[in-house]
């Protein structure tokens, strides 16, 4: 076969994000070996190393995970870039992820990046160099019904990212591919294995926010607002009937649910709200955590282009939450109401909402 008609044998032009980890590294593989023209692609979001934090720089951003990505890509003969987008990384996500605590609501600042840095980023460079599509490490499933792209849970629900990926717009769907979907994680280390990537399956998995390695959000929170804490410390706990229990360090340090760090009440009290402007932070018992009704804003529908009518649905408030029955009802067009079955705990301000039909994304928001 000449190089012509072994490029026209090919699926078409994809480039992968490729984080250095197993999942993105062994789905380039995959996609190589389906007879895909690869071409891997790094990004470059953060430099923790200097940021202050006290822990060496991990994950996705690492020099390690940048070399692991491109010693595959020159081992399998396909390109490989690096691009660096710290400062719309920087712009959207850190500012926002600021922002949000300092409005006295808890962010997701992986979702925001998916939306409006990782996608926008990778599409941009795919119509750069010519590729159909753009591909990650995900463990989620896509498929075209009723002329919708719908992002469905991957097979290994432990693993699932379906959560993350409610924000995803419809035309970057259309050319998105998610091979991780389709297998189990234990399959997809096996797969490294016999693809030589033992130093992958060895790498530990990172649980932390990409930017906060050290899990340290005050230390952050601090280090970007230098300010802060000489402006928000000595602000009042209170109960819910507004009696003064104590004092606090500042209301951006804490989150709807926490129970650590608060002040000894003889039995567990919870944050159950907070607020920015009084700098008070409302705390109370288990049950006063309970709420059966939300709304959620800025909505972004997949499988649906708008909801004519009310209709049932599993709804997740973060992504560890394995879902609640609710009843979903979009009464404006940038607002769903959401009545769940029964009363669940912790309905936090500024975390995403995702509405499931069985295993498929209906659509997703911001709990307002």
């Amino acid at each position: 076969m000449n190089p012509a008609e072994e490029f026209m044998s090919k699926k078409g032009r994809v480039l992968v994000a490729m984080s250095g980890g197993i999942d993105s590294s062994v789905a380039a593989v995959m996609l190589h070996e389906e007879g895909y023209e690869v071409v891997g692609l790094t990004m470059k979001t953060w430099d923790y190393a200097n940021s202050g934090g006290n822990k060496k720089e991990t994950g996705c951003c690492s020099l390690d995970s940048i070399n692991d990505a491109r010693e595959i890509a020159v081992n399998l003969g396909f390109p490989h870039y690096i691009l660096d987008i710290r400062e719309e990384f920087g712009d959207s996500v850190i500012d926002y992820f600021v922002e949000e605590y300092l409005a006295g609501r808890t962010p997701n600042p992986c979702v925001m990046c998916n939306t409006h840095i990782k996608w926008d980023a990778l599409l941009k460079r795919a119509d750069m160099m010519g590729c159909e599509f753009i591909a990650t490490g995900h463990y989620a499933k896509i498929r075209q019904e009723n002329g919708r792209h719908v992002i469905s849970r991957g097979k290994d629900l432990n693993k699932d990212q379906s959560y993350v990926l409610w924000g995803v717009s419809q035309s970057s769907l259309a050319r998105t591919l998610f091979p991780m979907g389709q297998f189990h994680k234990p399959e997809i280390r096996q797969m490294a294995l016999e693809m030589g990537f033992d130093n992958l399956v060895r790498k530990p998995e990172s649980y932390e926010i990409c930017f906060i390695p050290d899990n340290d959000y005050h230390g952050f929170l601090n280090r970007r607002v230098p300010t802060l804490e000489a402006k928000v410390a000595g602000g009042d706990f209170v109960l819910a009937d507004g009696t003064k229990v104590g004092q606090h360090k500042g209301y951006p340090y804490y989150t709807i649910g926490q129970r650590k760090g608060l002040i000894a009440m003889g039995e567990p009290y919870f944050v159950t709200h907070i607020d920015p402007v009084t700098n008070t932070v409302t705390i109370g018992k288990v049950d006063e955590l309970l709420g059966q009704q939300m709304r959620v804003r800025r909505l972004n529908l997949q499988k649906y282009a708008t909801l004519e009518d009310e209709m049932n649905a599993i709804t997740k408030i973060r992504y560890k939450d394995s879902g609640s029955p609710s009843l979903i009802r979009q009464v404006e067009p940038d607002v769903m109401e959401v009545t769940f079955a029964e009363q669940v705990r912790s309905i936090t301000p500024g975390q995403a909402a995702v509405f499931y039909e069985g295993d498929d994304v209906i659509g997703g928001g911001w709990i307002d």
